[in-house]
């Protein structure tokens, strides 16, 4: 049995195609992908079957335009981090009297604690080396599938996104005046200077752009794009990525009390994070506000990039059941694929005969639904103190 090959392969029910009398199988809770020919036939599309791993030529055929997308967003990204800030911004250097204006601009520029390409790099491979460690139990090609290419969505979507705000917004670095070296005698409004106009503007004439600038010109460009925190946008966008998959796999929360170690587990990447982007107020790189929007914008690429390749965020029946790309999952139908994708044994998770996750037999043969349902059938679990349950057509509705 191959590391990838999932230990369940469920009998897939059988659908009638109508007028030609043939049987197509259904998949992820008895839906089926087909399309209706002009006649009324129904052509079955369905093109895997995620209890089982792909060849590398099927694998490429539904994933080649996610590849194409990320090589380009990569691009462009790549592009814009490399082009001269787009504004012209105005800054005091000192009053008259020559006490500097704004002395948070004014730090000594100093070696970063993790550079971008660690923490870039963090944010990528602590998640992967998780998510296959994952697979010890899990053992599902699937389901590193779309933890990987989720990941990568995350961290493609929030780097460009934030490439872009650094671009065109931008803003001063804590060091800016260190690297800048202004030298104010520089100062010039004569057509055709780039801050003609601004140079010793403003209230009292003590307003400047960079043209009086000395220093490194790479230097300057960097400290002109302060806002958002690349550093804190990658760390949030793999580790809260990463904490989502591990609290879906554990179950830390959902409908039984779990050990404390899968708490510290959960939040240990949510630490992580945060010491990446804490880090830049030590070293002097980053704004206390180029952080937390750094954070924010990772945050939503996570959970955004998680909801796309998982069937739920918060409900715990589902949020640990990879999505398939070309068939509608159906919450809470008869024989969902991949729902026992978890780490987790305990109180039924992850059992063969599980349903809805971790629905597991009792000791008289029958599904053990914490005295709902002990040896007597099988009932959809609901929360303590839910209504009815809903009906097929707006269980979708409910889900996060």
């Amino acid at each position: 049995m191959g590391l990838f090959r999932h230990k369940r392969e469920p009998q897939l029910p059988t659908v009638n195609n109508g007028a030609t009398g043939t049987a197509a199988t259904t998949t992820n809770g008895g839906h089926h992908g087909a399309r209706r020919h002009h006649d009324g036939r129904d052509h079955v599309t369905e093109p895997y079957t995620m209890s089982k791993r792909p060849s590398f030529g099927q694998w490429l055929k539904y994933t080649w335009l996610d590849i194409l997308t990320m090589a380009i967003m990569g691009a462009i990204g790549l592009g814009v981090y490399e082009a001269d800030p787009a504004p012209t911004r105005s800054f005091p250097v000192t009053f008259l009297d020559g006490e500097i204006v704004y002395p948070e601009f004014g730090y000594p520029l100093r070696k970063e604690i993790i550079p971008i390409w660690a923490a870039a790099l963090l944010a990528a491979l602590v998640p992967i080396v998780v998510f296959l460690f994952m697979q010890i139990r899990i053992r599902s090609f699937w389901d590193v599938n779309n933890a990987v290419i989720g990941l990568l969505y995350s961290l493609i979507t929030a780097a460009v996104f934030q490439v872009f705000l650094k671009w065109l917004i931008g803003g001063l670095r804590p060091h800016f005046l260190a690297v800048c070296k202004p030298d104010i005698s520089l100062a010039s409004n004569a057509p055709g200077v780039v801050g003609a106009g601004y140079n010793a503007a403003g209230f009292t004439n003590i307003y400047y752009t960079r043209e009086i600038c000395t220093g490194d010109q790479n230097e300057i460009n960097d400290s002109l794009e302060s806002f958002p925190s690349g550093h804190t946008t990658a760390a949030f966008a793999g580790f809260v990525y990463l904490y989502l998959y591990l609290n879906a796999k554990l179950k830390v929360f959902s409908n039984y009390h779990p050990q404390m170690w899968k708490l510290v587990a959960v939040y240990a990447p949510i630490l992580g994070a945060t010491l990446i982007g804490g880090a830049l107020t030590i070293d002097e790189f980053h704004n206390w506000y180029d952080i937390v929007a750094g954070a924010i914008i990772g945050t939503v690429m996570a959970f955004s990039a998680y909801r796309m390749t998982y069937a739920a965020i918060w409900d715990w029946r589902y949020n640990h059941i990879p999505l398939h790309r070309g068939v509608p999952f159906s919450y809470g139908g008869a024989d969902m694929e991949l729902s026992d994708a978890l780490w987790t044994r305990k109180a039924g998770w992850g059992s063969s005969s599980s349903r809805h996750g971790g629905l597991g037999r009792d000791k008289y043969g029958g599904y053990d639904d914490y005295g709902v349902n002990n040896g007597a059938g099988h009932l959809n679990r609901k929360p303590v103190g839910a209504g009815p349950a809903p009906a097929p057509a707006t269980r979708g509705a409910d889900m996060v």
